[in-house]
């Protein structure tokens, strides 16, 4: 009986470390290193901002990154006076500032008031004490315009959401002119791609998804009509579409069989595109025997389209490949390729869709058609 009891009490306390244990480390660690202004003058000059407190930031990153026509997501820290602070300051309730997120997105492919739909979908917006399971004035949430255009919005939005009866009691989330905002420590950037596994046992246990799921139903996860190039799908959606090993590996990160994918020996000329949205990703042009068993290339055809992410799982540190606009889990890139570039992007075959150079013009890749006329010109 006494060894079922400390079994038992040896269970508690790993899932406590699995709960705390990020948040203990990173503030005894990386987390109290500093933050640092963004320049808001530096984003590109077709872009805009947005910045949105919705409690914990590790949560509010991944609903915006995401979205078609975002460009970047920043967690960091708004609202308050003190200059550059840390984790450790904020979270202790000293400076005045709250967890934000700062959206930097193309307004001709995605609107601020769908940034909006975006975010009230997120948060508990009756919790004047914090958010969920992160308790304090660091924690509560809030929208900090940056023009009058976006107040305006903003207010409409949350007019709107009371008016629609979905929370019996008093919207209170707060509408502010933006401040200077401070990027957190690098710790905290994407954390949820980072750290993925203790990422998800805190999201799971914080309250967050049961709340969202009971308020917002069927709701809660919308399709938003942009103008992008590439579409953007529903879960539901890419169950419908994709293959249970394409969803696996393009959406919970995992891996294929080597030796036994579509296109780890695929010789054929042509561009390999984003199974999900048929973004363009890599040539053939630049694929090499690897060895490995997986597609392996030395560049990405079209670098904007590729997002590089570090990975800790498996109890290591790798550079995760991930699609700019669908989000999708591609594979990892190494140090070991060949020249000239030295690297090994080892794709998964089922993140990915060829197009045959025949077929690219038919297709809608009409640009790319050229490099290979010259590969044929060169060898004639």
């Amino acid at each position: 009986m006494k060894k079922i009891v400390i079994g038992i009490g040896l269970v508690i306390l790993v899932g406590l470390g699995a709960f705390f244990g990020p948040k203990l480390y990173a503030s005894m660690t990386q987390k109290s290193l500093g933050s640092e202004p963004v320049k808001t003058n530096m984003i590109d000059e077709d872009h805009e901002l947005a910045t949105f407190a919705g409690g914990c930031f590790w949560c509010m990153e991944p609903p915006f990154e995401k979205l078609d026509g975002v460009y970047s997501v920043i967690s960091g820290y708004t609202g308050g006076e003190e200059e550059n602070p840390t984790y450790d300051e904020v979270s202790s309730k000293q400076t005045g500032h709250v967890e934000a997120v700062q959206v930097e997105y193309d307004p001709d492919v995605i609107t601020y008031e769908q940034l909006l739909m975006i975010f009230w979908r997120q948060v508990d917006p009756t919790d004047a004490g914090g958010q969920f399971v992160d308790r304090g004035p660091q924690y509560v949430s809030g929208i900090y315009y940056h023009n009058e255009d976006q107040m305006k919005a903003a207010q409409q939005s949350k007019k709107e959401l009371a008016d629609s009866g979905r929370f019996k009691e008093e919207i209170v989330t707060e509408i502010k002119p933006a401040k200077t905002f401070y990027k957190a420590e690098e710790y905290h950037q994407d954390y949820y791609k980072k750290n993925k596994l203790s990422y998800k046992f805190y999201r799971a246990n914080s309250g967050r998804d049961d709340f969202l799921d009971e308020a917002w139903g069927k709701d809660r996860h919308i399709k938003l009509e942009t103008s992008s190039l590439y579409p953007s799908y529903t879960d539901d959606e890419l169950k419908e579409m994709l293959t249970e090993l394409q969803y696996k590996v393009t959406q919970e990160e995992g891996t294929e069989e080597a030796f036994k994918n579509k296109y780890w020996d695929n010789k054929e000329e042509g561009i390999y595109v984003d199974v999900v949205s048929g973004e363009p990703l890599f040539s053939s042009k630049d694929k090499f025997k690897s060895g490995t068993g997986w597609p392996s290339f030395t560049k990405p055809l079209v670098e904007d389209n590729i997002i590089e992410v570090e990975d800790r799982t498996l109890f290591m540190v790798r550079t995760e490949v991930r699609s700019k606009h669908a989000d999708s889990h591609l594979g990892h890139v190494f140090e070991d390729g060949p020249k000239p570039t030295g690297l090994r992007y080892c794709m998964n075959s089922a993140a990915l869709r060829f197009v045959p150079k025949d077929e690219l013009e038919e297709q809608g890749y009409g640009e790319f058609v050229s490099e290979f006329e010259s590969n044929e010109e060169g060898a004639s």
